[in-house]
């Protein structure tokens, strides 16, 4: 989507995601893969080589995705040396609410924001040998509990009440049980959205 921007040079016309890019805000919208979890470091980098004093905003879209490339973005954030605020602006599921939930600048969702956390998945149907499915499913739980860990260190829970709320189903959380859970510090109506 483009927009139409007046300078002394005219009329130019300029891509939304540049406009806001420009404003320090970036996106994690969409499935999370290893594409759009590169292309979120880049956008960070040249935010971070702009200045490492203001605020990078970060507004979440996301149905989840690849815990390998959340994780790339989780690493991306927590090092950033500007402070990441992080923004839920519909829905943060699966690894979407991971990396919500892991901000350390502020954590903000809109009055109908909704999160959901659940185990770990494996993306691919299993197969191979007794062996393999075994090395298989040791892997994701060993996954399984570094990600509580990680979850607890951030919200301030035990990894026990974190297995509750990630164990065995999904756990879908509106605006008001986020803030509750510790799964976010404020609601936030749109007008946040566009602080500088």
């Amino acid at each position: 989507m483009n927009t139409l921007v007046k300078s002394s040079s005219g009329i130019q016309q300029i891509s939304v995601d540049s406009m806001l890019l420009s404003r320090r805000k970036i996106f994690i919208e969409g499935e999370i893969n290893p594409e759009s979890a590169c292309e979120f470091v880049k956008a960070l980098m040249v935010l971070n080589a702009e200045d490492t004093n203001k605020y990078i905003d970060c507004f979440i879209n996301s149905p989840g995705g690849e815990m390998n490339s959340g994780l790339l973005i989780y690493d991306a954030i927590q090092s950033s040396r500007a402070p990441v605020r992080l923004f839920c602006i519909g829905r943060a599921y699966s690894m979407g609410a991971v990396l919500f939930a892991c901000g350390r600048h502020g954590r903000y969702i809109l009055p109908h924001g909704e999160l959901m956390l659940h185990e770990p998945l494996l993306g691919n149907r299993i197969g191979g040998n007794s062996s393999s499915i075994q090395s298989i499913s040791k892997s994701l739980l060993e996954m399984k509990r570094m990600m509580n860990r990680l979850l607890a260190g951030h919200i301030g829970r035990s990894e026990k009440e974190v297995e509750k709320m990630t164990g065995h189903e999904d756990h879908y959380f509106n605006a008001e049980e986020c803030v509750k859970a510790g799964l976010a510090d404020e609601i936030v109506d749109f007008a946040k959205l566009l602080e500088g």
